[in-house]
């Protein structure tokens, strides 16, 4: 149900950039609701595309310090990772979607390595379907807009593709890839754990890990928390090329390097202040959760309906 209700949604984003195919976000706002408030619609994704970085960032780094360095220092991890996350964001977006591309042919293993915890499993475990009724299955639903949350970043995308008539296509596809790794993992996990040790998991797929067995490897979570890093790279790195993209913009600059090297410096300033426990990044995650509701399915539709309004109304002053 999340996916499909992505699906519709992110039909509705690229409908209201096939109008404004030469613009990004940013230059769009202003366009539809004057400069002030354009402006100020502009400064507030901003600051949530830099919320949803950072909160990804910390939560990185809490994991890692979790389960693979337990007493390395946050600061110093967070240098490591600005690093590389710096290299590639300066380029701009050639260099980004390449990476992509690279991160995708890397970590294409990773959901199949899943499948060898289906040994000694409980396919029980799953019943019975559905035995409270159909509203609780409606009402988490909500919980999957946090794990399909990014495809509102087509926003910023869109005008730098060169095939825009297959940005539909590419989004479904994408969408679609996203679900079938979510609805493995979670059946996979479901039908290993039983009800009451499942809930006994911060990170059940990681505790699944463990119990995976080869006879040439051990410790398979970190190896696989390893190559993880770079698919969280690139949830970081789109959402803080947009924030400097947008800044940029803002500010009438033509680079971006400097807004990029500005963040990146708070962030490491930051990390010598703020260690969060696993409750405060839960909380930054829900937060996180409750924005994107309004972000990313919320916004869209609003902007769609006033944008039809908008067009309406200049093709009637023409005429």
């Amino acid at each position: 149900m999340g996916w499909i209700l992505t699906i519709l949604l992110s039909f509705v984003i690229i409908r209201i950039m096939e109008k404004n195919p030469e613009c990004t976000l940013f230059e769009l706002l202003p366009k539809y609701f004057g400069k002030w408030i354009g402006k100020g619609l502009v400064v507030l994704w901003i600051l949530l595309a830099a919320y949803v970085a950072t909160t990804v960032m910390f939560s990185t780094i809490h994991i890692i310090k979790i389960w693979i360095v337990q007493d390395i220092r946050n600061y110093i991890l967070m240098i490591l990772f600005t690093i590389p996350i710096y290299m590639i964001t300066k380029q701009g977006i050639r260099v980004i979607g390449i990476f992509a591309e690279l991160v995708f042919i890397v970590t294409l293993w990773m959901p199949f390595l899943l499948l060898f915890a289906l040994k000694d499993t409980q396919w029980l475990y799953l019943l019975p379907l559905g035995k409270e009724g159909l509203l609780p299955i409606l009402s988490t639903v909500k919980s999957t807009i946090f794990s399909f949350l990014g495809f509102e970043l087509t926003f910023i995308f869109y005008p730098f593709l060169k095939d825009k008539k297959s940005a539909f296509k590419g989004i479904v596809i994408a969408n679609s890839l996203t679900m079938m790794i979510y609805l493995t993992t979670t059946i996979v996990c479901f039908i290993k754990f039983s009800p009451t040790e499942i809930t006994d998991y911060v990170y059940p797929v990681l505790n699944l890990l463990k119990l995976i067995r080869l006879p040439f490897l051990e410790r398979l979570e970190i190896i696989y928390l390893s190559f993880y890093l770079f698919i969280i790279f690139m949830t970081i790195i789109p959402y803080l090329y947009a924030v400097v993209l947008g800044t940029s913009q803002l500010l009438g600059k033509q680079d971006h390097r400097n807004s990029l090297r500005i963040l990146l410096f708070l962030w490491i300033l930051l990390s010598f202040f703020f260690i969060p426990s696993s409750f405060q990044i839960t909380q930054l995650a829900n937060w996180w959760g409750m924005a994107g509701i309004y972000s990313a399915f919320g916004f869209p539709i609003f902007l769609w309906i006033y944008g039809w309004i908008f067009h309406s109304v200049r093709k009637e002053q023409k005429q």
